[in-house]
């Protein structure tokens, strides 16, 4: 048998090499400059990302810890429901490409985080909420969303903290500084989900909401929408899902009181924490803005003094300090307190909401990584 068809575990010598490349390709390093880091030539790099020549354990560390991505994203299938997922190629990335992958490894390091403290049973799964009825187009992901806001409780209000709604539907959302949007998975009764900070606050909760219509919709593996139905089709659809959830249409229905139409909107919008062109959106689709209108609004985006005289305050920002969910985080510190993680897991578990130095000091010399 042919050495690049051995397997490390169940995935071949020839993937565990891809996944090297890609991983080095979505960092921006060159052949050159992984071999120098790892401690390798730079042909013996070469050979390793084409399944030529084995990788040992200590290396594929060395690989993990100058990459940025857990060693699982090398020697374990990804779950085969994963949204956003992009392929890469061999050497010429686009910027978005890279991104994506970036993401993607984030967010299987993310379902590992979450994996381990359920294991603890310091951390309780939810089961996930699924929508069972057919979901062929728009209007039956909008029948989603408002089912949704049902089951939680919340028909019409504004949504305080989309991670608490996730966390509700049974999908833990990690936010992070990583360039792009988001990135979702399920991976047996576990959902996950990543979030980027860099966006506007508008955005970021259109993106939350948008990975939990991944997961409620069931879009990636359900045949509902069609074989035929494209990727960008499946995601306009939920994209509707998460513009009702957001901004329920029947509330931007009402339509304005008097005759500033604007002032109305705008005032919606903050209430609702929307960005401007989804609060025109639901206003059209409501019927409260011809399309003339709506097209005229679009062009002129509000004022941080607009919000503030239609509402007396400019909207609070959404998953800007809080990194991860509530219950993940209370797990995490009763791990640390009852000496089942050293201090510094508890810190990369919390993934930026808590330093070394917020933890009282002890010695967690015995304990396990």
């Amino acid at each position: 048998m042919c050495e690049n068809r051995t397997t490390m575990g169940d995935v071949e010598w020839t993937e565990i090499g891809e996944r090297i490349r890609d991983s080095r390709s979505a960092a921006g390093l060159s052949q050159a400059d992984l071999a120098r880091a790892v401690g390798l030539d730079r042909t013996m790099l070469a050979k390793i990302e084409t399944g030529a020549r084995r990788v040992d354990a200590l290396e594929l560390a060395r690989f993990s810890a100058t990459l940025g991505v857990p060693m699982e994203q090398f020697l374990e299938d990804r779950p085969l429901v994963l949204s956003r997922r992009t392929q890469l190629a061999a050497e010429a990335q686009t910027d978005a490409a890279q991104q994506a992958y970036q993401l993607e490894a984030k967010l299987l390091g993310w379902r590992d985080d979450v994996r381990q403290l359920i294991e603890t049973g310091l951390l309780q799964p939810t089961q996930p909420m699924l929508y069972e009825d057919p979901v062929e187009n728009q209007d039956s992901a909008r029948a989603a969303a408002r089912w949704l806001r049902s089951r939680i409780g919340n028909p019409l209000e504004p949504i305080d903290t989309v991670m608490a709604v996730c966390e509700q539907a049974g999908q833990h959302v990690l936010v992070t500084d990583l360039p792009g949007e988001g990135a979702s998975l399920v991976d047996g009764d576990l959902a996950v989900a990543v979030v980027s900070r860099i966006a506007d606050p508008g955005r970021r909760r259109a993106t939350a909401a948008h990975e939990l219509g991944h997961l409620v919709l069931g879009d990636e593996y359900s045949t509902d929408l069609g074989i035929a139905t494209s990727r960008e089709d499946r995601e306009r659809v939920v994209d509707s899902f998460a513009a009702e959830l957001l901004a329920p249409a029947e509330v931007f229905g009402q339509g304005a009181q008097g005759d500033d139409l604007r002032g109305w909107l705008i005032g919606l919008a903050a209430r609702y924490r929307t960005s401007w062109s989804m609060a025109v959106r639901q206003a059209e689709l409501a019927g409260a803005l011809d399309p003339t209108e709506a097209r005229r609004s679009r062009l002129a985006n509000p004022t941080r003094a607009e919000f503030m005289e239609a509402l007396g305050w400019a909207p609070q920002t959404d998953l800007e300090s809080v990194t991860v969910p509530p219950s993940y985080a209370h797990a995490v510190m009763q791990a640390w307190s009852r000496d089942l993680i050293t201090s510094e897991r508890a810190v990369e578990l919390m993934h930026g909401q808590l330093a070394l130095d917020d933890l009282p000091p002890r010695d967690d010399a015995g304990l396990a990584p």
